[in-house]
């Protein structure tokens, strides 16, 4: 078998790049597609939206657990299913972003509900297998650092290629162009295909999970959920991570049309968060050696909720002082998006710890549901802040109270947001640099004495 090393971490960094393909390209402008293209009214939409979300989390745990109670094949436990399942996820990736000619209201109502929940539900059977597969490529915690590393560096490269190059393409006189969204859909199934190929083949599960040796019962699974308090912590500073950054991204908008007045800077604010986990990505490795993960995320959140403060508190109207401090906090937001995979693997060993039982697919899975759960709640947050507000659609200037109220409320809720989870991740959350090799050494010995068992069986036998 080979030995872990640069093949595995561009291997599995070329399944996020898959993944992103198209989950940036719905993230950012499925919405647009729908209301400008199809048709279909904005409250419509966001309650489209919604119960996909919600839908999604609950699928995310059916599959998790449904690939934990298959047996390991010939190509590992996780791949298989991850290639498997890509063919029909691109192909619904382009019907979603596909009208067809002569289409009634009703029927495109119903068609882009039923496309959207199909991709959704087979974005789940693809993504829980390429996200439980960390856990069994390495079981060395700086190995595992980097492949989180390398992941987010694939993410953050098909969100520049979106970011950038959709906006040139999709629109005709400043209008979205149906044709345009299909051919785009269609260019990123292409690119989707071949990222997932090179991820099956580049990558090699060597840790052999157990689902196929020991029967898995759900009521193990909720007992050791209850007592994982890695777990616990770690999917609660997620979903805050999550939430606050959901809610930044939305108000940046408003923020840099309404308080700056300078639209433009959007853009320019959307390339330093997608970039700083490039620029972080080789350092990352070598500071979790050093450190441990915890100890660099914690320095890392609390230097983004200064920095958060800092623009809360200086009244400046200056864009480039804004996102000179702005790019201090995304640095700081950058090593917790980087790591994060990473942590999701600790969290597994430490299920396996207490219950005995590797479970990867239905622990990742139960961590993507909350972030689902998560994505739903974020999306009427940024809409009640702009209510609260009194933010007026349409006009051609906000009145100065609700500028400054738009900067005050995309700058205070990110600080306090990375504060607690600064305080959550140093007082509550255990896997320190220590702690965890402890945890690794004692699940190490476990797996070597229980080999050691079955061979003195198979022998007798």
């Amino acid at each position: 078998m080979k030995e872990f090393g640069l093949r595995d971490k561009i291997g599995y960094m070329f399944g996020d790049l898959g993944n992103d393909f198209f989950f940036s390209f719905v993230s950012a402008f499925l919405m647009l597609f729908y209301t400008d293209v199809m048709g279909i009214g904005g409250a419509i939409v966001g309650l489209i939206f919604l119960l996909a979300r919600i839908w999604d989390a609950f699928m995310d745990v059916a599959w998790g657990r449904f690939i934990d109670s298959r047996p390991v094949g010939k190509n590992g436990k996780f791949k298989p299913w991850m290639i498997r399942m890509s063919f029909p996820l691109v192909i619904f990736g382009v019907l979603m972003f596909t009208k067809f000619p002569g289409m009634s209201n009703n029927f495109q109502l119903v068609y882009a509900f039923a496309t959207y929940i199909i991709w959704g539900s087979l974005y789940s059977t693809v993504n829980i297998p390429y996200g439980s597969m960390a856990s069994v490529i390495t079981r060395d915690a700086t190995e595992r650092g980097s492949l989180s590393t390398f992941r987010t560096i694939g993410a953050s490269l098909a969100g520049i290629v979106i970011n950038v190059v959709v906006p040139i393409f999709i629109f005709v006189n400043n209008k979205a162009d149906a044709g345009r969204f299909s051919i785009i859909a269609i260019g990123f199934a292409i690119l989707a295909m071949c990222c997932y190929s090179l991820c099956y083949f580049l990558t090699t599960e060597r840790i052999i999970s157990q689902g196929e040796e020991k029967k898995i019962y759900w009521k193990v699974t909720i007992a050791g959920i209850k007592r994982n308090k890695p777990l616990i912590a770690f999917v609660i500073t997620a979903l805050i991570v999550l939430i606050s950054g959901s809610f930044s991204t939305s108000m940046n908008a408003y923020l840099f049309k309404d308080y700056f007045h300078n639209a433009k800077a959007l853009a320019i604010a959307g390339v330093i968060l997608k970039t700083c986990p490039i620029v972080l990505a080789p350092f990352i490795a070598p500071m979790i050696r050093r450190f441990g993960k915890k100890e660099a995320v914690c320095v890392s959140m609390l230097v983004a909720a200064i920095a958060d403060f800092a623009l809360f508190l200086i009244p400046t109207r200056n864009t480039e002082l804004y996102l000179a401090i702005y790019t201090i906090s995304s640095l700081g937001l950058g090593v917790f998006g980087i790591t994060i995979w990473a942590f999701v693997t600790d969290v597994i060993d430490y299920q396996e710890y207490l219950t005995d039982t590797r479970e990867e697919g239905t622990i990742y899975a139960i961590y993507s549901f909350a972030r689902k759960i998560g994505q739903a709640l974020a999306g009427g947050i940024s809409g009640i802040a702009l209510g609260f507000i009194g933010y007026v659609g349409g006009v051609a200037a906000q009145t100065p109270q609700v500028e400054v109220g738009i900067k005050n409320f995309t700058t205070l809720i990110p600080a306090i947001a990375n504060l607690v989870v600064f305080l959550i991740l140093a007082f509550l959350y255990p896997l320190g640099k220590d702690k965890l090799a402890q945890l690794t050494k004692e699940l190490e010995d476990r797996r070597l004495t229980k080999a050691e068992n079955a061979a003195i069986i198979k022998n007798q036998k």
